[in-house]
């Protein structure tokens, strides 16, 4: 995925083991070097952190100047509040695509399917056209429901907070539906996979 959209940790990097004199032991058991020891190691960070799965959602509006359909995908979604109904996701401070969602007076979260790896590759791809080959309906905010999508959200951002170097963005839910069947796109170490949904 590239860095200009929401970024996808990508945990493949790793560091290697620390050196016999960098380790703690407790019950004769060799530990990593703990928090106190010296500088997180952000390729240590992804790897971990990418232990945990996430979905992969595409965030899309239409430009209001070009009239023209832009996104970005990202998979640092999630549900916050109930009453009011918020989301939120993260955004790349540097992103180039997210002004151009911004910009819009509603934006729309697709959930991503299982098989919809190469539309989530597209979203990500830095210039180009991003909605080029691809198929959708506009949501009652005039944004686009990619075909095949689990479910879209039309929701209206309340709040930016910069968080290092990322944007946390939270965001008023105004209306949402489900849309096709099946399982979801899964993000996990680097790499992308399903789940099988239930019957």
């Amino acid at each position: 995925m590239s860095t200009h959209a929401a970024r996808l940790i990508a945990p493949d990097g790793c560091r290697g083991l620390p050196t016999p004199h960098q380790r703690r032991v407790r019950n004769g058991a060799a530990m990593p070097p703990g928090p106190s020891q010296g500088h997180l190691d952000t390729l240590r960070f992804r790897q971990v952190l990418g232990r945990f799965a996430t979905g992969v959602v595409a965030i899309t509006a239409v430009e209001p100047v070009s009239e023209e359909p832009c996104g970005l995908a990202a998979n640092s979604f999630t549900s916050v509040s109930l009453d009011p109904p918020l989301v939120a996701f993260c955004v790349a401070h540097t992103s180039t695509s997210w002004p151009r969602v911004r910009g819009a007076k509603v934006v729309t979260v697709n959930v991503l399917a299982g098989h919809q790896q190469s539309v989530c590759a597209q979203l990500a791809a830095k210039g180009g056209d991003k909605f080029a080959g691809l198929t959708w309906t506009g949501s009652p905010g005039g944004n686009p429901v990619l075909d095949g999508a689990l479910a879209w959200i039309d929701c209206a951002v309340e709040a930016e907070h910069l968080a290092g170097d990322h944007m946390i963005v939270v965001a008023r839910v105004l209306q949402l539906d489900t849309h096709a069947d099946g399982g979801p796109l899964v993000f996990f170490r680097g790499g992308y996979g399903g789940f099988v949904a239930p019957a």
